[in-house]
Formats: structure tokens, sequence, C-alpha cells
């Protein structure tokens, strides 16, 4: 019982999906499928900024991982 209602609905929201136009933003939707981040395209100083903060560490830990060759 009450699963006529529940039905009725189901089916007015994909007839509205359907047929409804929907103006969509392609290049928004590229950029998210490519995974490009906003952030970085406004500021792109900002990973200059965090590699010279921690370049003293990627020094000190440079040699990690040499002795696997």
């Amino acid at each position: 019982m009450g699963r006529g209602r529940a039905k009725a609905k189901q089916t007015k929201v994909a007839r509205d999906l359907k047929y409804r136009s929907v103006d969509m933003d392609l290049e928004s939707l590229e950029r998210e499928l490519r995974g490009d981040k906003v952030r970085e395209r406004e500021d792109p100083g900002k990973e200059d900024e965090l590699s010279d903060k921690y370049a003293d560490l990627a020094e000190k830990y440079s040699h990690y991982g040499e002795d696997d060759q």
C-alpha cells in the first residue's frame, strides 16, 4: 500500500529529467573529469611557495629510495 504514490513521483521526476532542457557547463565538466583544480589555475605561485617551504626537508630525505636502484 502506498506504492502508487511513490511510483507516480518517480515517474514525474524521470519525465522532468528526460524532457527538460538544461544548460550544461561542458568546460566545467571537462575540467572535473580531467582532474584540473581551480585553485591551481587561480594561484599558480602557491605550489612554488610550498616547495620553497619544504625544500630543506626534501633535501634532508632525498637519499631515501636511492638504495633500491
